[in-house]
């Protein structure tokens, strides 16, 4: 009679077993934009990366895509919970860490995705500065809230002095980069400047129609991240073994597109075709950036200062590892 029960009751145990189980099987949704510095989250899509570093670290884990446009759309994303991790500019995500601090919701980065740098381009090309630029003549860039304004802001508190921040401001317009590129090659529209990122930079510079003004190594004084993943406290501690496994992820994507270039463009004309490019184009375009990407990040803390003086941000991190997880604290980031 013991033995009947015991084994009816291992029966019963392994029926209750079998939906634990399939619960769980779970899924990372991953937020991401446009533009070649998302090529690493293409690759990790392409090549099933989270799903192999997931399941090296014992889960059964799937990723999905989802695209926005913008910091500020996808900072949104992120907090309602619509998406469990963000790609998007390093600004947006020190305003979440330091407004939802101490809560659930406060943002943490988790990694570095790239550092192309951030150029302003004018098709007037008697314009040697930006101050050469008048009120009149539109900047165009893909949000107001956007790594593009901060740098900006920056530059701007450089070239005319502190509490000068905000002088360019009124200039600038929202356009997303397909229509700023036209704006650029056709000249025939109030915006006369952009600030472009690849492969879009690199697109209005070959046309031979405008020229650099300035980028974002002017105002960080050198390399600062572009795009950094990011996700809630409360993901995160959900989810412990997430962030190691989505930093193995982006490091093998950066890793092939220095080692493969041919296969990296072809990954991303898949996933963004163009016009204008072809794999031999994106292919050099991508041998002559190795450096763009990987999990490092870079002017987190020049970027926090900044904010902090000009009302950005009420408290401001006393070093760039206070924003990202621990497990990003070994990369080679400032």
């Amino acid at each position: 009679m013991i033995r009947k029960i015991a084994t009816a009751l291992g029966l019963m145990a392994s029926v209750i077993a079998l939906p634990q189980a399939a619960h769980a099987q779970s899924e990372v949704k991953i937020g991401i934009g446009f533009g070649i510095g998302f090529l690493p989250m293409f690759i990790a899509d392409e090549l099933k990366l989270v799903e192999k570093h997931a399941k090296a670290a014992g889960l059964d884990t799937s990723a999905s895509y989802r695209r926005f446009s913008g910091s500020a759309a996808m900072q949104d994303a992120v907090l309602s919970g619509s998406v469990d991790v963000g790609v998007y500019g390093v600004a947006a995500m020190l305003i979440a860490w330091d407004k939802a601090r101490n809560s659930p919701q406060q943002i943490f980065g988790i990694a570095g995705v790239n550092s192309s740098p951030l150029v302003l381009v004018t098709n007037r090309l008697d314009a040697k500065s930006i101050e050469d630029l008048g009120v009149n003549d539109k900047i165009a860039m893909p949000a107001l809230v956007s790594p593009q304004m901060y740098a900006l802001q920056m530059i701007a508190e450089k070239r005319f002095g502190k509490g000068q921040q905000d002088k360019m401001k009124p200039q600038v317009v929202a356009l997303p980069h397909p229509e700023s590129l036209n704006a650029m090659l056709t000249g025939g529209t109030e915006v006369k400047a952009y600030f472009s990122t690849p492969p879009f930079t690199q697109l209005v510079l070959e046309s031979g129609k405008a020229k650099i003004l300035t980028s974002s190594e002017e105002a960080f004084g050198g390399r600062s991240t572009f795009l950094a993943a990011g996700a809630t406290k409360k993901w995160l501690e959900a989810n412990p073994k997430m962030a190691d496994v989505l930093i193995k992820a982006i490091d093998e994507a950066s890793d092939m597109i220095r080692k493969d270039p041919k296969k990296a463009a072809a990954i991303y004309l898949k996933v963004e075709p163009s016009k204008f490019l072809d794999e031999a184009k994106v292919e050099a375009m991508l041998k002559a950036m190795p450096d763009d990407f990987g999990t490092a990040v870079y002017g987190v803390k020049t970027l926090a200062d900044f904010m902090g003086r000009t009302g950005g941000l009420k408290n401001i991190p006393a070093k760039w590892s206070d924003v990202f997880v621990p497990a990003a604290h070994g990369s080679a980031s400032n």
